[in-house]
């Protein structure tokens, strides 16, 4: 076993960051042990077929530190964030479960504030919470409150989504603005004041990625939302899996003002923020118009943008296409820059 250690065998934080460490511990522990067709293609859902139905399955846990964030909520965005791995997929998500890992101590009117949360986000889906479970570890041991959240979709027989699918000459659409959900929990967390403070863009994608699969005719090659690593370990994801290079132009990528201001003077780079309410999708030439037409429509969809294309070289990378006409390898992080983000 190849993972990168610390002292005697231990997994770092940044194994849980979504870049280089969080790809390499997937692979040589968890792919290893559990390998099948369903898993190897590392997407954020399963596509499984039962009795001649296509049903996408997902998973996720959320430890974000606060739980309670400008834009949102561990609740809101643990309901999201397992709607939105189910509509990448192009899956229509229909049930969640919801099991919660509750510290000692924590006030019940926190904990209410939550589980009314995610009634709310899964009404305004059209989702439901079917099953659960809850557990208490003792003071001190939970950090308050976890959440992990599966969910089940249906995917009509038309679709078909893979990153292995991308090819030269396809087209790179975001649905807005990147960074938005990193820097709103981490000015919150510092007690950091900005002018114009920044809100989460927790959402659910359903809505936006339906509208989409329907005006593409079949153009969308795959789709994901840039959650932990953001836009930069997508990228990396898609172009790793097709050998083909994503280059993006850094002049078409939008971002807030106070986003990119609170980066520079942070030091942080939007690239490589989570966001929980956006999604990237790589297209067809002939079916980028329609589907950003589409986008456009849609109300979480009303700053997209095509920010680049996929070339055939350098296979396997993904390059920016600076504002001064220079071209930079856009690597993925080993961890990520900020931890416990979602």
């Amino acid at each position: 076993m190849t993972i990168e250690k610390k002292g005697a065998g231990e997994i770092l934080l940044a194994h849980g960051g979504g870049g280089l460490l969080s790809r390499r511990l997937i692979e040589e522990v968890f792919l290893n042990a559990f390998s099948n067709k369903y898993l190897a293609p590392l997407n954020d859902q399963a596509v499984l077929s039962v009795n001649r139905s296509r049903l996408a399955f997902t998973t996720d846990s959320y430890v974000v530190n606060p739980i309670f964030f400008p834009g949102g909520d561990i609740g809101r965005l643990s309901v999201c964030g397992t709607i939105n791995d189910l509509a990448v997929g192009g899956a229509r998500p229909l049930y969640l479960s919801a099991s919660f890992i509750i510290e000692e101590g924590l006030a019940f009117d926190e904990l209410g504030r939550v589980v009314k949360s995610m009634a709310d986000t899964a009404r305004e889906a059209g989702v439901e919470i079917v099953t659960g479970d809850t557990k208490v570890v003792e003071r001190g041991k939970g950090d308050r409150l976890f959440i992990t959240t599966a969910g089940i979709g249906v995917v009509d027989d038309s679709v078909d989504l893979s990153p292995s699918l991308i090819r030269p000459g396809d087209v790179i659409i975001v649905s807005g603005t990147i960074g938005d959900h990193g820097i709103a929990i981490l000015t919150h967390r510092e007690g950091i004041r900005m002018e114009a403070p920044v809100e989460s863009d927790c959402a659910p994608l359903h809505s936006l990625a339906a509208d989409m699969l329907k005006a593409s005719g079949g153009g969308i090659r795959a789709m994901r939302d840039p959650t932990r690593g953001g836009l930069s370990s997508t990228l990396n994801e898609f172009a790793g899996s097709c050998m083909c290079a994503m280059v993006m132009d850094e002049d078409k990528i939008p971002v807030l003002e106070t986003v990119r201001g609170a980066c520079e003077i942070l030091g942080f780079d939007p690239l490589y923020l989570a966001n929980e309410g956006k999604l990237v999708a790589v297209v067809s030439p002939d079916a980028a118009p329609p589907v950003l037409e589409a986008m456009r429509r849609n109300p979480l969809g009303r700053d997209a943008a095509i920010i680049g294309a996929v070339e055939a070289k350098p296979g396997g990378k993904v390059l920016l296409e600076t504002s001064i006409g220079n071209r930079r390898i856009i690597d993925m992080l080993s961890g990520e820059q900020l931890p416990r983000i979602c």
